[in-house]
């Protein structure tokens, strides 16, 4: 009897489970697929935003900017010496990231770099994206004298100004009691 009661719950137990198919026949899984190309893109990226960021490059950067930004003006018309500082930035700062990739990547090419840099413009964004537009995109060159320029005369625009914290429902956030604005307009109790 013991036998059948064994036969019964092995019979029991192989109606209740379903074997599990793993494959995928109709549904696909979101797979991540990049060509080599776009690989070595984004390590290139990579490097170039560690570049960027190290004291030296910004230096150089700096430096090129705080000699020449007097020479731009905010208007329509271009001076023939802005295309004369424009090759010698892309110069200078090509020089620089073309050295500095190629110790850290030997089979970098900035000649095919600079061609999917083209091509992919449209989809790029962010301040990496803008500073190597620069290379190749005048007006991205002349406004960032510009922005550079109008910094170093104060003539940006501070939003910090518009910034005030208040109380939050009905209590005050400080421990003494007192409220607080970064504006400084309501530093005292209420």
């Amino acid at each position: 009897m013991a036998s059948n009661l064994d036969t019964e719950n092995e019979n029991d137990s192989d109606d209740e489970i379903e074997p599990m198919d793993f494959a995928f026949h109709e549904e696909e899984l979101a797979v991540s697929r990049s060509s080599v190309s776009d690989t070595k893109f984004d390590v290139t990226i990579g490097h170039i935003e560690d570049i960027i960021m190290e004291e030296e490059f910004q230096t150089a950067q700096n430096e090129f900017l705080e000699k020449y930004y007097h020479e731009f003006e905010d208007t329509e018309e271009n001076k023939f010496i802005y295309t004369d500082l424009h090759r010698e930035y892309v110069s200078l700062i090509e020089k620089y990231l073309n050295e500095e990739l190629c110790k850290r990547m030997p089979d970098f090419d900035m000649g095919e770099f600079t061609k999917q840099l083209m091509a992919r413009k449209n989809e790029l964004e962010g301040e990496i994206f803008e500073m190597m537009l620069t290379f190749s995109d005048f007006l991205a060159f002349k406004q960032m004298f510009l922005d550079f320029r109008a910094e170093k005369e104060g003539r940006t625009i501070d939003l910090s100004s518009g910034i005030t914290v208040t109380r939050f429902g009905g209590s005050d956030l400080s421990l003494d009691g007192s409220s607080l604005s970064l504006t400084g307009r309501s530093l005292g109790k209420y």
